[in-house]
């Protein structure tokens, strides 16, 4: 038998507020003048940054059960467990939102729909619609 091994993945970043926007500030930025603007959608960041923070909570075991965090979260089980799945997408999807080269039909409602776990088939879905 195979031991469940964990793998933790940490992005040093910044995120910025600027009037209207907010813009992902790198390492090798902060030593720069000016911050470069990102075109990711803010919403789909947002929903990974959420998917990874709930994901990290679960792993720390600060929660016995996607239930009990959901309430412990004042959050609805079933949204909670649909962001939870973001967590399983293929890390070039990640990257490619993150970098805002997603494709203009990936919003948030599409991501967050059913999608299989092997990643050669979620590129696939994502890339066919």
């Amino acid at each position: 038998m195979s031991m469940a091994t964990s793998i933790t993945v940490r992005v040093p970043l910044t995120i910025r507020c600027r009037p209207g926007r907010k813009t992902v500030v790198t390492p090798v930025q902060r030593d720069e003048a000016a911050a470069v603007p990102t075109r990711a959608d803010p919403a789909l960041v947002k929903a990974l940054a959420r998917a990874l923070r709930h994901q990290r909570t679960l792993d720390e075991r600060r929660y016995a059960s996607i239930s009990e965090m959901a309430t412990g979260e004042c959050m609805e089980r079933s949204y909670l467990g649909t962001l939870l799945r973001l967590t399983l997408l293929a890390p070039d999807i990640v990257e490619a939102i993150l970098d805002g080269r997603a494709s203009d039909g990936l919003g948030l409602p599409a991501l967050l729909e059913p999608r299989p776990e092997i990643w050669a088939t979620q590129r696939q879905c994502l890339t066919t619609g």
